[in-house]
């Protein structure tokens, strides 16, 4: 019988989990997870912040009893990986060596936030992982925090601007780009966003950053870029993240993430790596990309499991795309948003729905929705069918869904490039 290990237990490591023990029944698989918890999903860790589901829901796949019975899965919950070498030898922190037959990198990707001087570690809050959201919720229950400042005009920060908007707590959300999701939105999308969420009473502070910080009896004197300064009680870090690939050894190929083919191998045998510590295929591009998505890492870990256990599967790839509700309102960005061509415009950016389009020639590049996620998926099945077939059109049932939901014939027709090139 072959022996497996997981390095990493997220929704990636699950998934992979999950797909060797459907192929392979007997066989022992072995999970290394630095973290006491079950795998969660990190996009609910707001939403648990915030008070809208308990923290059971933060696990989609129930608790880790459940899950290794479930799974028949040796867990070795609280220890750290220091190195996985190219002869599948798994080197642990306490200097033991463990051999296996295939081994599955899920280590997923960690925050990320230069040293801000005068904000100590243990002041900084940060919206990641398990122990971050508890961190922060335990903190605004136990405290009074009459204002904030979130950095980071991400996907991320604006669901903790919203929490803490909703809370009372004046917050101004600083970024170093000059408008928000730099990207992912068309720059009209992002200034309807900001004329929105500045209406709710959020503040910005755009085209700086956090430089320094002065602790006060009352909070923080935060010295921004720009020479400006913020007041705050709080402050919440969502710069951005980094992919964990430092356990690779030498003889596995890194770039930004660990580079893997469409079965999730990477550039040695017997070894894979699946979700944001790997980079995928980027079908818009065609290039090696992180694509830090909960549905992608799903599906690179079940891939990843498959051919682990000799079942045979590829995944071809995916293309950036975010869908979020925040404030009120929906956001949905599909493609590459740097990408130039003729823009299409189809509603009132103001209010209902409205889409933003851009064509390449024929072909269309990217998309933003606001306030109608219901359109999301006919939009997005077309884009991945354009970007892996020659001839692709809107199909009668999607192009139904378009239609009710307020599009008009003539405008997905524009989408579709017959009247473009």
């Amino acid at each position: 019988m072959a022996k497996y290990a997981i390095i990493g237990f997220g929704c990636a490591g699950y998934y992979g989990a999950k797909a060797i023990r459907e192929n392979d029944k007997n066989s022992e698989i072995v999970v290394f997870s630095e973290h006491l918890a079950a795998p969660y999903n990190p996009m609910l860790t707001t939403y648990y912040v915030a008070g809208k589901i308990p923290y059971e829901a933060q696990f989609p796949f129930g608790d880790m009893d459940k899950v290794k019975t479930e799974l028949n899965l040796t867990v070795h919950t609280g220890t750290k990986v220091e190195k996985v070498c190219a002869d599948k030898s798994v080197h642990l922190a306490d200097g033991s060596v463990q051999m296996f037959d295939k081994i599955l990198i899920a280590t997923g990707a960690r925050a990320f936030a230069p040293m801000i001087d005068g904000l100590a570690k243990e002041d900084a809050f940060y919206m990641r992982t398990l122990d971050d959201a508890v961190k922060l919720r335990a903190a605004l229950e136990a405290n009074t925090y009459k204002s904030a400042l979130v950095v980071g005009a991400s996907m991320v920060g604006i669901k903790v601007v919203e929490l803490l908007n909703k809370a009372g707590i004046e917050t101004t959300l600083a970024d170093m780009a000059d408008r928000i999701f730099p990207l992912a939105a068309y720059e009209n999308v992002s200034r309807e966003i900001e004329r929105r969420i500045t209406d709710k009473g959020v503040k910005l502070a755009l085209g700086c950053a956090l430089r320094s910080c002065e602790k006060t009896e009352n909070g923080y004197i935060c010295n921004m870029t720009d020479g400006t300064q913020i007041k705050t009680d709080l402050i919440v870090l969502c710069i951005g993240t980094r992919a964990t690939v430092d356990i690779a050894d030498e003889n596995i190929r890194v770039n930004r993430g660990i580079v893997v083919d469409d079965k999730m191998q990477t550039s040695c045998e017997g070894i894979y790596a699946a979700g944001d510590c790997c980079e995928g295929n980027e079908l818009q591009s065609g290039e090696n990309m992180i694509i830090g998505l909960w549905a992608n890492a799903a599906h690179q870990g079940a891939t990843a499991g498959a051919n682990m256990a000799g079942a045979g599967s590829a995944f071809d790839g995916n293309f950036m795309h975010n869908i979020t509700h925040f404030m009120g309102m929906d956001f949905i960005g599909f493609g590459d948003n740097r990408k130039q061509g003729k823009t299409i415009t189809s509603g009132n950016i103001s209010g209902g729905l409205y889409v933003e389009a851009v064509l390449n020639g024929k072909e269309l590049v990217g998309v933003n929705i606001l306030d109608n996620y219901r359109i999301s998926g006919a939009v997005k099945n077309y884009l991945y069918r354009l970007m892996s077939e020659e001839k692709v059109e809107i199909s009668p049932i999607q192009r139904g869904i378009l239609i009710k939901e307020g599009l008009r014939p003539s405008f997905i027709e524009k989408m579709e490039g017959r009247y473009n090139g």
